[in-house]
């Protein structure tokens, strides 16, 4: 087995250092000693729970498929039993009193809004009476359309096309037949597309829309799909929270400062029209560094939102110090039991490698304490 030290793709030493953790029945003890030591708010982020496709045939990002439905479930039972699972909103309501948080607290996170995380993840976390925040994209649950990162690799994947020709990036490359080589050549982009402004991306991914005649304007793909709003509405009737991750998915710090206040306002009176409770919780779309900055902080908390996440890696040892860019620590499917437990009870040592892990794109930088 390759030893990938990112621990993408195969366990790698950390993966492989989790499982030693977990089977030698240690685990448990050794959180035991780090919760004497260090209160700090651990979020959970997982973006879909979804039964693991065949990637020589599935027509999407394999990337965001954080862990199938089985390994949730056990995820989900670990975190109930050795932790305590709150909400966001308790987060807030602690913050405002100035109180400490409980040690062990946990938050669980959803980007983006797929509708798996209405049909698999929410029974599962009603089953097991677990909270959970879901961060949706206003746009696309009023659209149903997918996602712009999730059409480009679409379109690479799919594309009778020879070459992909995307100059505002420096790519000229032959797509070879294999998928798994297309899927290499998407995630290359989908990285290098994030030094471009917001318009510039979504630019490029309409002229590729234009040029291979695959439109995603009216597609409602069954792999890739948002949740509807009475989805939604049925999830939050049965005590999940939901939250912001912008109108369109785009990132916000790469948009003209007043598209950005906009964006960001609009989002909030959409829930705030579609839902019973106020939104006040913040997911920066992509949510790397350079994702949001002090202007993207700015305007969540003029809009009224109480607490924001970000996408980079780590725990929260102050929360009241980083309350609109909370770190959080990603759920990704090539994590056995025994990475995602040690992950949990030791996140400085296990949880992956970066200050930047960003949603829809590789990781970057060093994980943060």
């Amino acid at each position: 087995m390759v030893i990938d030290m990112n621990g993408r793709g195969a366990p790698g030493i950390r993966g492989r250092l989790g499982e030693l953790c977990y089977a030698s029945g240690l685990l448990h003890s050794l959180q035991r000693v780090r919760s004497w030591l260090h209160r700090d708010l651990r979020v959970l982020a997982y973006h879909r729970v979804m039964p693991l496709p065949d990637p020589d045939t599935y027509e999407f990002d394999m990337e965001l498929i954080s862990t199938p439905p089985d390994e949730f479930r056990d995820q989900m039972i670990r975190l109930k039993k050795h932790f305590r699972p709150i909400r966001l909103t308790d987060v807030v309501a602690a913050l405002d009193a100035g109180e400490a948080l409980p040690p062990d607290s946990v938050a669980v996170t959803f980007d983006d809004g797929y509708d798996d995380n209405y049909r698999i993840a929410a029974p599962i976390l009603d089953e097991l009476g677990v909270p959970a925040t879901f961060f949706v994209s206003t746009g696309h649950i009023d659209s149903g359309q997918p996602y712009l990162y999730d059409w480009l690799v679409h379109m690479i994947l799919m594309t009778k096309a020879p070459r992909l020709v995307l100059p505002e990036l420096g790519i000229d490359v032959v797509l070879p037949p294999e998928r798994a080589l297309r899927r290499r050549i998407a995630g290359n982009v989908l990285l290098r597309m994030k030094w471009l402004d917001a318009h510039g991306q979504s630019a490029m991914t309409e002229r590729l829309e234009v040029e291979w005649n695959m439109p995603s304007a009216g597609a409602r793909p069954i792999d890739c799909r948002p949740m509807t709003w009475d989805q939604v509405r049925e999830m939050e009737a049965a005590g999940l929270e939901f939250g912001s991750h912008g109108v369109h998915h785009r990132m916000l710090a790469r948009l003209p400062v007043e598209e950005m206040e906009a964006e960001v306002l609009a989002s909030k009176r959409t829930l705030d029209r579609e839902l019973r409770n106020p939104a006040v919780l913040m997911s920066y779309p992509v949510g790397g560094d350079r994702a949001y900055n002090d202007a993207v902080i700015a305007a969540t908390r003029n809009a009224g939102f109480q607490l924001a996440c970000s996408y980079i890696c780590g725990t929260n040892p102050e929360p009241s110090e980083n309350r609109y860019s909370l770190y959080r620590l990603p759920v990704e499917a090539n994590m056995g039991p025994g990475w995602f437990a040690a992950m949990l009870a030791l996140p400085q040592l296990m949880s992956y490698p970066t200050a930047a892990h960003e949603s829809h794109g590789p990781q970057e930088q060093a994980c943060s304490p």
